[in-house]
């Protein structure tokens, strides 16, 4: 079965959603092999897959070319690219223009954009033209210059408010679902009781109809401290090197191959 953005949408209230960032065919069949029904390439890829510092740098070019990776990878997972900075911030015609790419060029099956009743309008034109549309507010990281930087969201009344605005003119102007970031749980769950549509959260508590993570945060792959939201379910990381300084040994000493892997 191909997930579709109404069928994740349908989940509300009856499953609890999982969702995991990939970046590549590799990673994307782990995770559609796995029966994870959503697949977000993330511009988290501009310092997980391409060593920046933020999301900021991120090209479109990029995106379209992790993501056409991502789509050869994945079988059933509904696959949702993020738009990067300035790709859609501009112009809602240049936000359309770029959301057909994403989906005629790398086979995204919905986009993601940060924003939230500010992105109304454009969230309104592209799912008018079929374009299924994943919301994201809290902590955007793409505005984490005017932010100041990677801080919790919503922890006064006013800002708590203001996100509770955010979501709902999201919702009303037809996104699938939305992503909240970094929020206090009493507000996550706040927001997730008052939709209809599906909250996916990544920092904002277990009151939210489902969850997203990193895909090398949750698998321990990069040995740097990870955000207090994450769980390890594994720590790659370690077991990466003693693989790798295994084999440089092996190859020093002679042993690597040996007649097993001769032909």
């Amino acid at each position: 079965m191909k997930w579709t953005a109404a069928k994740l949408k349908a989940l509300k209230g009856k499953q609890k959603i999982a969702m995991l960032t990939a970046y590549d065919a590799l990673t994307a069949s782990l995770v559609d092999g796995a029966g994870i029904p959503a697949v977000l390439v993330g511009d988290s890829l501009g310092m997980t897959v391409l060593g920046y510092e933020t999301t900021l740098p991120v090209t479109m070019a990029e995106m379209l070319h992790h993501t056409a990776a991502v789509s050869r990878g994945v079988d059933q997972a509904l696959i949702i690219a993020d738009m990067p900075f300035m790709s859609y911030q501009p112009s809602i015609a240049m936000g359309l223009e770029n959301a057909g790419r994403f989906m005629k060029e790398a086979h995204a099956d919905a986009v993601k954009i940060e924003g939230g009743a500010v992105r109304s309008e454009l969230i309104e034109a592209l799912v008018s033209n079929g374009v299924p549309v994943l919301g994201h507010i809290g902590l955007t990281p793409q505005s984490i210059k005017e932010m100041g930087g990677y801080k919790v969201q919503g922890k006064t009344s006013e800002q708590a408010r203001k996100l509770m605005d955010d979501a709902m003119a999201v919702e009303q102007a037809g996104a699938f679902a939305i992503v909240l970031e970094c929020m206090p749980a009493e507000l996550g769950e706040s927001i997730s009781n008052a939709l209809t549509i599906p909250t996916i959260g990544i920092g904002a508590g277990a009151g939210c109809d489902g969850q997203v993570l990193v895909f090398t945060d949750l698998l321990g792959m990069s040995g740097k401290p990870v955000p207090k939201f994450v769980k390890k379910f594994a720590d790659l990381n370690g077991q990466m090197k003693t693989a790798l300084r295994e084999y440089k040994s092996e190859v020093e000493s002679g042993s690597f191959p040996s007649a097993e892997q001769t032909y």
